[in-house]
């Protein structure tokens, strides 16, 4: 068992950073994939940011240039650094861990609320 536990979400303005945190704990296997998956009222989950273990990264197409995914050196906390926020970014999100194998299951965070708004 993975347990992850946002923190970091807020009220910005339009143009305003935010940095959410995750920490994992529990049975951590390497190698994994930890990041970041968001969910807007009205609309479908999807894929922010993701970085493995193994330190390749992946970005949406509308977050490529404003946000930054990392993880510490123990690897059990990935960030999310975001910058220049916009109202579309407006959604709740959730961390989320994958062992990478055969055979893995998902594991997701309780969520955190990124609101941004003038």
């Amino acid at each position: 068992q993975v347990q992850l536990v946002e923190s970091g979400g807020g009220l910005v303005q339009p143009g305003g950073s935010l940095r959410l945190s995750c920490a994992a704990s529990g049975s951590i296997s390497h190698p994994n994939v930890m990041g970041w998956y968001r969910q807007a009222p009205g609309k479908q989950r999807e894929v922010v940011a993701t970085r493995t273990s193994t330190r390749n990264t992946y970005y949406a197409d509308s977050t490529k240039g404003r946000f930054t995914v990392s993880r510490d050196n123990a690897k059990n906390t990935v960030y999310l650094q975001m910058n220049n926020l916009e109202p579309e970014d407006t959604a709740v999100y959730y961390c989320y861990y994958r062992r990478i194998a055969v055979q893995s299951n998902d594991y997701w965070g309780q969520g955190t609320q990124v609101t941004v708004s003038s």
